[in-house]
């Protein structure tokens, strides 16, 4: 009851944080709702449970009414289904590359996104930000741009300074549609100072990396565990003040959802 209670109340007031992005003009966007639970359902649709108030699914799943809605883009890397998009001309002059070769994160075999200069920001923001507009307009409440700390992986092509300049231009293409930026990755940086509204982190127990994101975003965060150690560790520090689920690492539609 709580947790119905504490979303019933942020849709009812239309409560709406005030954030700028990077020097931007604020936008007013839809905050977290409070006293909730939340999925994370980027390996597929499945049922939502009534406690959940809160449901991260990809940009091309469908938003759940009435719920709090996240929606998935890989903003920093290409996803591995998106070879051939990428492939074409026009965009694989975008794509990351050393002595001739797309850089790749090998955990996930997704290429990199070229960040290094103003003018392949601005392109790249034009692509990512159809997508975010995409979301506003399917019902999502917010997104979370995937990979900010892309630049730890790119051979030393890539710098922190590229990575925020381009994620500057991402909150201000997901405000200009009405949607609160998610920050993932490079905990210990606050977001805020650019313009994010809230914070996505996976297995931010398992690496001690959860006091980070709430020194800089308080109760804006969502957190995924995938070792049940840690989801035990996140719901014992967080568990009364944040949405914390426990997860399977295929984030597969089969898999049932643990919540404190």
């Amino acid at each position: 009851m709580r947790r119905l209670l504490g979303l019933l109340l942020a849709s009812v007031l239309g409560l709406s944080l005030l954030t700028a992005a990077g020097g931007a003009a604020s936008a007013r966007v839809e905050p977290l709702p409070s006293g909730t639970d939340a999925d994370y359902q980027l390996g597929g649709e499945d049922a939502v449970p009534d406690d959940v108030g809160i449901v991260a699914r990809d940009r091309t799943a469908r938003a759940v009414a009435g719920k709090y809605n996240i929606c998935y883009v890989n903003g920093f890397q290409t996803q591995p289904n998106e070879k051939r998009f990428w492939r074409r001309p026009a965009h694989w002059r975008l794509v990351l590359k050393k002595d001739g070769r797309a850089v790749v994160d090998e955990n996930w075999g997704e290429w990199l996104l070229d960040l290094r200069t103003p003018a392949r920001r601005k392109r790249l923001a034009a692509i990512v930000g159809r997508w975010t507009a995409g979301c506003a307009r399917d019902g999502f409440q917010a997104v979370e741009f995937d990979n900010l700390d892309s630049f730890t992986r790119s051979r030393r092509l890539l710098d922190r300074a590229d990575a925020l300049a381009f994620a500057r231009l991402l909150v201000r293409k997901a405000h200009a549609v009405g949607l609160a930026a998610g920050q993932k990755n490079l905990a210990g940086y606050d977001g805020t100072r650019i313009g994010f509204d809230l914070a996505v982190s996976e297995s931010c127990a398992q690496y001690d990396e959860c006091g980070r994101y709430v020194r800089s975003f308080g109760d804006q965060v969502v957190m995924i565990e995938y070792r049940r150690v840690d989801f035990r560790r996140a719901c014992a520090a967080y568990g009364d003040t944040h949405a914390v689920v426990l997860r399977d690492l295929d984030l597969s539609p089969s898999y049932t959802p643990t919540f404190c």
